[in-house]
């Protein structure tokens, strides 16, 4: 189950208020939640922003995704949170890939290995 912190729409028509929920991805916009992290009110001046801080930074370093939205109210109210988050991210993909590249040319010295010939048994 992979989670997402996005937003649920509630309020009247015409009249939006957010919840930031962190949700599993394939529940519906305003469909089943995992739990509330914070709210978001763009009908005052300015918007009003409420987020629980520690469960935020918890879900994240679960490995839970943010929508685009939710992205920008975490950046302008934590910050520095998901900046050092991506940069793991990156470190650790990084490392990744250059463990890959370091064992390729094994892999490929093992493919060209003359000791191991390959013949066809004909069928007789």
């Amino acid at each position: 189950m992979s989670v997402t912190l996005r937003l649920q729409r509630h309020g009247q028509k015409k009249r939006p208020f957010y919840r930031i929920v962190a949700a599993d991805t394939e529940a519906r916009r305003d469909g089943r939640y995992l739990e509330i992290v914070g709210t978001y009110n763009p009908m005052v001046e300015p918007a009003a922003i409420s987020l629980k801080e520690e469960r935020i930074k918890y879900w994240v370093a679960t490995g839970a995704r943010q929508s685009e939205l939710a992205r920008s109210i975490i950046k302008k109210n934590i910050p520095g949170l998901v900046e050092t988050t991506e940069e793991s991210r990156k470190e650790k993909t990084a490392a990744k890939r250059a463990k890959r590249k370091a064992a390729a040319p094994k892999k490929a010295a093992k493919a060209k290995d003359p000791k191991k010939k390959r013949t066809k048994k004909s069928a007789a």
